[in-house]
């Protein structure tokens, strides 16, 4: 088994990542930690202010479950795009347990700027205030919405893509999936990055490391254990955790990357694998000597910079 020190972490890491990962705060979710975890992750945002840009329309949109609660989406519009526009459905992370779409927010203009279309941010339930199915239903609400409004949304039903990270990523497989089952809407493509997919942690990489200014097994387990700890094992299927879902044919075409430090390495490499041997067209990266949501921690480094341009490149790809 592979085990890294916080001291051999450092060591392995990419140039680019070196100086901010130091500033990295520590992780926790003990005790009353998550609830402060979510409080600072609300202040932050509030004291920065959200990014704006006066070339898209921000605008929240609340919609009625099928369970009867109100769930909110958050849409991103260019003012300047052609009437049949791309819409991407955006699942933030959070290991199920915290985060919310505005914290990806300059994210999200970029990409409804660049590729001309609507994006809508999912505000899902978190656990385990509300475990699953809370968050895939929500999910699914929030694409079968975009489906039916498509025509007043200005947004073209051939082009809708799943995009989602870490938690948010296993999500999106995980609609992916009842959405082909359901025979619901046609999903065009689906966006997985560094997913979050597996509740047995059975890999090698999910021992990486207990450096813990990193996503960590015992973190994972905490998380899991909030969103379907509630469920037997036995009863656990592909809705809760897409890594358990037998076949993986007749879903969308798919991009993926991970960094080479991250604890679901394995998983992901595990899950494409699949899908490629399921027929499903895939493209796959691994960044070397990066962590866990680089991207989005370091979102200036030049490998940083290199992903999330490899990222719009397959989205325009594939909604072209």
């Amino acid at each position: 088994m592979t085990y890294f020190t916080a001291k051999q972490i450092y060591e392995r890491l990419h140039p680019d990542l070196k100086e901010e990962f130091l500033k990295l705060p520590s992780l926790s979710l003990d005790g009353n930690d998550l609830q402060k975890m979510r409080t600072e992750i609300d202040e932050l945002i509030k004291t920065t202010g959200l990014p704006h840009d006066s070339k898209v329309k921000v605008y929240d949109q609340f919609i009625q479950n099928s369970d009867g609660t109100k769930l909110r989406l958050r849409i991103y519009d260019p003012i300047v795009r052609t009437r049949n526009a791309p819409g991407i459905l955006w699942i933030h992370g959070g290991g199920f347990i915290m985060g919310t779409p505005e914290e990806s927010e300059e994210r999200y203009l970029r990409f409804a700027l660049e590729l001309a279309a609507v994006v809508i941010a999912v505000d899902y339930r978190l656990a385990p205030e509300h475990p699953y199915p809370a968050a895939i239903q929500d999910c699914y609400s929030a694409l079968n919405w975009l489906f039916e409004n498509a025509p007043t949304l200005g947004v073209n039903r051939d082009k809708f893509a799943v995009v989602g990270a870490s938690a948010g990523a296993g999500l999106a497989a995980s609609l992916s999936i009842m959405t082909r089952d359901k025979k619901g809407p046609k999903i065009a493509f689906q966006m997985l990055l560094y997913p979050m997919l597996d509740d047995r942690g059975i890999t090698e990489s999910s021992n990486m490391t207990l450096d813990d200014r990193l996503w960590t097994k015992k973190l994972d387990k905490i998380a899991w254990n909030h969103y379907i700890g509630h469920v037997k094992e036995e009863d656990r299927n592909s809705y809760m955790a897409p890594a358990r879902e037998k076949n993986l044919s007749a879903l969308p075409p798919t991009y993926s990357f991970i960094g080479e430090l991250d604890i679901f390495l394995d998983d992901t490499i595990i899950f494409v694998q699949r899908l490629l041997q399921a027929g499903v067209p895939t493209e796959f990266h691994i960044y070397p000597g990066c962590i866990h949501a680089f991207e989005s921690f370091m979102p200036n480094a030049p490998i940083s910079v290199k992903a999330t341009i490899d990222m719009l490149g397959a989205l325009r790809k594939a909604l072209s």
